[in-house]
């Protein structure tokens, strides 16, 4: 076994389980929603998302398959975000929730694609040479950027339902959104142009999972509804994501 770093292993077996989540209810977890309920045989697709995400999970935590399965999950969420999300885009070019629902699958492609990076056995480093070491990570950088840029936009663009989930007993809920959209997109230009970039990967990360903890495990442990939890598990799955992103940044972690 071969654990790159503890973002490595926590995203792991966050996929784990949301490929055990997603096989229970025999339909798509909430990191592959939304997704329209007259796609052709959705139903299979919604156990082949299961399957991706728990093999792909349990492949990443040995060495032997880590390549494999790193290598499989990029294919399948650069996929889904060109298939499932980039739509929205197409369709509303002009509103910041299309680009915030492609920057929470751009955010796990970016993590993916990391582990990726470092994995990459010989067989890709002769082929897809552009994909890994240094130049895959620096790709994987700049798509979490672009993610980072989106949410923080959003944030702006939906002010009052941002604030509304700042908690009551933080005063100023308003300039917290705003805050916390400013650091968004700070964050995503400082990656962006390689200043300050390891401290911002890692204040981002820290946001995010900040969000998790003082927004959605409030919520959930006291009277969830289905769409809380779902809320709740992408926010997870985003702070793991981001965690391996800024890890990256650790010489340890490169291969």
């Amino acid at each position: 076994m071969r654990i790159a770093s503890v973002g490595h292993a926590v995203f792991a077996a966050t996929l784990i389980a949301i490929g055990i989540l997603g096989l229970i209810k025999g339909d798509f977890a909430p990191i592959w929603q939304p997704v329209p309920k007259g796609v052709p045989a959705r139903e299979v697709l919604a156990y082949l998302c299961a399957f991706i995400s728990l093999a792909a999970g349990t492949g990443l935590l040995w060495t032997r398959s880590a390549a494999v399965a790193s290598r499989v999950l990029v294919a399948y969420l650069v996929l889904w975000l060109l298939l499932f999300k980039a739509r929205f885009i197409f369709a509303a070019p002009a509103s910041a929730v299309s680009y915030e629902t492609n920057g929470e699958t751009a955010v796990l492609v970016a993590a993916a694609w990391v582990l990726y990076a470092g994995f990459a056995a010989d067989w890709d480093r002769q082929r897809l040479s552009f994909a890994t070491g240094d130049a895959g990570v620096r790709i994987a950088r700049v798509i979490y950027a672009l993610a980072m840029i989106a949410f923080g936009v959003a944030h702006f663009a939906y002010i009052k339902l941002t604030a509304s989930l700042v908690p009551a007993w933080l005063i100023w809920q308003t300039t917290w959104a705003y805050l916390t959209g400013c650091t968004y997109i700070a964050a995503g230009v400082a990656i962006l142009i390689g200043v300050y970039a390891r401290l911002a990967a890692v204040l981002s990360a820290v946001q995010i999972g900040m969000f998790t903890l003082l927004v959605w495990v409030p919520v959930v442990a006291t009277n969830p509804n289905g769409n809380q939890w779902s809320e709740f598990v992408v926010s997870w799955a985003l702070t793991a994501a981001a965690w391996v992103v800024a890890d990256s940044y650790r010489p340890q972690s490169r291969s």
